[in-house]
């Protein structure tokens, strides 16, 4: 373990919390830090550093092609503001309000953030749809319920590669505003045309009319096997959250946050989180056109070897390919830790063996060690609720609430449900009352389906720590509870760098099985092959079959019983299903989806014992009736 000092980095917020455990079981925690004012609007915060810091820069994104490529095209905050005036007077005009919503289709850019900001200074709610429903979707199923539920007013894309989608789901009486091309079967207004509305009374009036109860958005949860849900966000939840988060992450008013940030504007991490941090606290946010895959992460290596951020956020397979890419670049590994206070994840659980090697890249660009955060949260609590800052944080500890955040302990069988009241919960899913009267329960807690444990019930300053979700854990037909969260994480950390992912089946049976999405480039690289390669001809390699059978004798042989000792492997070569939920535009693997839509194959994994190429069984060196 590394034992290197950590860099100084100022936090506070969700350091120690009080306990209350009640007559029935549950447990009620608190922030001992009071939660300090926040103001009523998001715009508020927009409007000041306007007014303070004219010629900061709010955002940047590189230019693509012409003279200019490369360069940064930069937003600075008295710019934003004229702007957000301007298309926030434009879309009053055009009739938009909560009943009929702007929805923006495209990933994110700057004319996106314009419009948020536009939307949001004029009480416009608006929703960031995920662009994979409309570029990479057969039926367009997501999109379609999306649009039905919201009724939006305008719809705005960033180009005619979303017109399929649009005139498959978009009524032809709807203005579709395009910042580039044009549409066959309709007429559309060029965004440059928002930016020419002059500012009239009709968007002072609409600005003073907003509050902390008006509507910013609404955003929808991934959905599963079920559609996407539309979260109601307000004024009230984002600036309530955004305190919160500044004083768990005290540094961020030390001085103005720099981000460089990939994080999808339609999902609550990158929408409400990360954009929420630089426009709060005055900083700078660098739009990274890059993805946490392979091929996608060398648009991140170049943005920060020329970027510095001081706080960086990603999921764990982005952590993990910059880890990777670390190893051969000391000027990334210097220029991402020039002046880092601290990496942040979420999404999903990051591996230790990770955490340990950015330790030590922090460790060889600046001899200290950076802290790694995470915490708690989600869609409908915009999002942190639990937080963890201090540098006892490992992976799979989620830290205390953040002040202002009521957490309750519910037992629920032989796991601890988590439930949270706040500022910074939503008030309801959009048009949907029974999913709503479903989402609290009759104290006004909102139910949020995770399970946690406290990391050590003697010391509650060392916080709570995830114990995987309710609804993916399982029974064998013995009985037993399997636990899914930390049997997957524990299957990542061996698998490591060739697995992904892994989906645990076996309900019901005998034995658990995994289903393992593989990293193919790296088994490509374990094969002797080209990244290019057949994923069958990868996956069939001798080279790449003798590791995932050493990974499966090592997960047999290292079980402690039926509950965690992995009985057969299959090795999925066919990529998780966008149309299906299987996968977020986060790279996160919905469990439940996978199961469902590949129902038919974990039928055949159990239908025999036999060895076949996908499927791999362990040596079992130990008792199978060990229980």
């Amino acid at each position: 373990m590394n034992q290197a000092p950590y860099r100084d980095a100022h936090v506070g917020g969700c350091l120690d919390a009080t306990a209350q455990t009640r007559p029935d079981g549950t447990t009620r925690l608190r922030a001992t830090e009071e939660l300090r004012g926040y103001p009523d609007r998001l715009s508020d915060c927009l409007a000041r550093w306007a007014e303070s810091a004219p010629e900061r820069t709010f955002a940047a994104r590189r230019i693509r092609g012409g003279p200019h490529d490369g360069q940064w095209h930069r937003i600075r905050y008295a710019e934003m503001l004229d702007r957000a005036r301007r298309v926030g007077q434009a879309l009053v005009a055009a009739g938009l309000d909560a009943e009929r919503p702007l929805a923006i289709l495209s990933g994110n850019d700057l004319e996106h953030l314009t419009l948020m900001m536009g939307a949001t200074w004029a009480g416009v709610p608006y929703v960031s749809i995920s662009p994979a429903y409309a570029l990479l979707s057969t039926d367009y199923g997501k999109l379609r319920h999306i649009l039905a539920r919201v009724t939006p007013g305008m719809v705005f894309a960033a180009d005619a590669s979303f017109g399929r989608a649009i005139s498959a789901t978009v009524a032809t009486d709807t203005p579709v505003v395009l910042t580039e091309g044009q549409l066959d079967d309709r007429a559309v207004l060029p965004f440059d045309a928002l930016l020419r509305t002059e500012p009239g009374p009709e968007i002072e009036a609409a600005h003073a009319a907003t509050g902390p109860d008006t509507i910013v958005k609404f955003l929808f949860t991934s959905g599963s096997t079920n559609m996407p849900k539309g979260v109601v966000t307000t004024n009230r939840m984002l600036c309530a959250n955004q305190q919160m988060l500044r004083q768990c992450m005290a540094f961020l008013a030390d001085e103005p946050p720099v981000l460089v940030d990939w994080l999808p504007w339609n999902h609550t991490f990158g929408g409400n989180h990360d954009v929420g941090i630089a426009l709060y606290n005055g900083g700078t946010f660098y739009l990274d056109d890059g993805k946490p895959t392979p091929q996608g992460i060398a648009e991140t290596i170049r943005n920060l070897r020329e970027i510095s951020p001081t706080i960086y956020f990603n999921v764990p397979k982005g952590l993990e390919e910059l880890a990777h890419a670390m190893d051969r670049d000391a000027a990334l590994r210097d220029a991402l830790f020039r002046r880092l206070h601290a990496l942040m994840f979420a999404a999903a659980g990051l591996s230790q063996a990770v955490w340990d090697k950015l330790d030590a890249h922090a460790v060889a660009a600046t001899g200290r060690r950076v802290r790694i955060l995470s915490g708690l949260g989600m869609t409908e609590t915009a999002p942190t609720c639990t937080f963890i800052v201090g540098t006892h944080a490992r992976s799979g500890l989620v830290g205390l609430p953040c002040p202002g955040v009521e957490v309750k302990l519910v037992p629920v069988g032989d796991k601890t449900e988590i439930r949270f009241r706040g500022p910074n919960v939503m008030p309801g899913y959009w048009r949907e009352p029974a999913l709503t009267a479903a989402a609290f329960d009759e104290e006004g807690y909102y139910r949020s389906g995770d399970a946690v444990r406290f990391a050590d019930p003697g010391d509650l300053r060392l916080g709570l720590q995830f114990d995987g979700r309710l609804a993916e854990d399982f029974k064998l037909a013995t009985g037993t509870f399997v636990n899914v969260g930390p049997l997957r994480a524990r299957i990542v950390a061996l698998g490591h760098p060739c697995v992904q992912d892994a989906v645990i089946a076996g309900a019901d049976r005998d034995e658990v099985a995994a289903l393992i999405f593989p990293r193919l480039p790296d088994c490509a690289e374990l094969a002797g092959l080209p990244a290019t390669a057949d994923a069958a001809a990868v996956l069939h390699h001798p080279a790449v079959r003798a590791f995932f059978q050493q990974l499966a004798d090592a997960l047999w042989d290292g079980g402690t019983g039926s509950a965690n000792r992995v009985g057969r492997v299959h090795l999925l070569a066919e990529p998780p299903s966008i149309d299906n939920g299987e996968v977020t535009d986060k790279n996160s693997i919905n469990q439940r989806a996978v199961l469902t839509h590949r129902a038919a194959l974990v039928q055949a994994l159990y239908a025999a014992d036999g060895a076949t190429p996908d499927r791999i069984l362990p040596q079992r060196k130990t008792k199978e009736t060990q229980r």
